[in-house]
């Protein structure tokens, strides 16, 4: 299934799942090239005219696939309503299906961001690694949520609808495309509230100052991903015997 949803996406289409690589070449050149060469932006303090684009880069890719992963999950049972209701399955690896499907759809997206830095001289080097952890308390965390969303989401069709607009809000509350430094000490403080702000700084710092995380800064999205987790599969657990009447 996971394959079938994956070469899905580019069904019919001449290219096929080249356009896999190709997009997000596309996007690559867009944020290190444009923003670097053509507007000159540059990150305060990096003399490196390519910086503010892989900065960029660094977390609108973690980000994207945070997005994709979490606006998929409150309809991963309504789309999938018609196997639910002829088919007799664990529903719970519909969720499962999603987030390994993201999962190679960001893998290529990213390495395809690595050949780059490896290409141009700047790639960080083993610190590189601690993508790996990161990304999993990432995922544990929207997968939790996402099971949450999507099994209410049946029975209140609202919340699929109202997570788009905290989407756009949550986006301009992360400093992806900005760093914190350029923001007033008040801002900062409200910015620090968000969970995802340490991740997608850890992120940046890797890629842009070669930095190892401070691990024990982790250790409460470490315990909010696990709780998150638990309680997804715990309303899950409580709706999903009631879903196939609802659908």
């Amino acid at each position: 299934m996971v394959a079938r949803e994956f070469n899905t996406r580019y069904l019919g289409s001449l290219l096929g799942s080249l356009w896999a690589v190709l997009n997000p070449l596309a996007m690559i050149f867009i944020y290190t090239v444009i923003f670097s060469r053509i507007m000159r932006a540059k990150l305060p303090g990096i003399d490196d005219s390519m910086a503010y684009g892989m900065y960029i880069c660094a977390g609108l890719l973690p980000w994207t696939y945070y997005i994709e992963l979490l606006s998929r999950f409150p309809n991963i049972f309504l789309d999938q309503a018609s196997l639910i209701k002829k088919v007799n399955f664990p529903r719970i690896t519909l969720p499962v299906i999603a987030l390994l499907s993201s999962t190679i759809n960001f893998v290529i997206i990213f390495s395809v961001f690595l050949g780059f830095l490896a290409l141009t001289g700047r790639f960080p080097g083993w610190v590189i690694v601690a993508f790996i952890p990161l990304l999993i308390v990432q995922q544990l965390f929207v997968v939790g949520l996402g099971i949450l969303l999507g099994s209410v989401n049946v029975f209140f069709r609202d919340v699929g609808q109202f997570l788009n607009v905290i989407l756009q809000f949550w986006f301009w509350f992360t400093p992806i495309v900005y760093p914190m430094t350029i923001l007033p000490p008040k801002a900062r403080i409200i910015l620090e509230l968000n969970p995802l702000v340490p991740l997608v700084q850890a992120y940046q710092n890797i890629i842009i100052y070669h930095q190892w995380p401070m691990w024990s800064h982790f250790i409460p999205h470490v315990i909010g991903a696990v709780l998150a987790l638990i309680g997804g599969f715990m309303v899950f657990s409580r709706l999903s015997g009631e879903m196939v009447d609802e659908l």
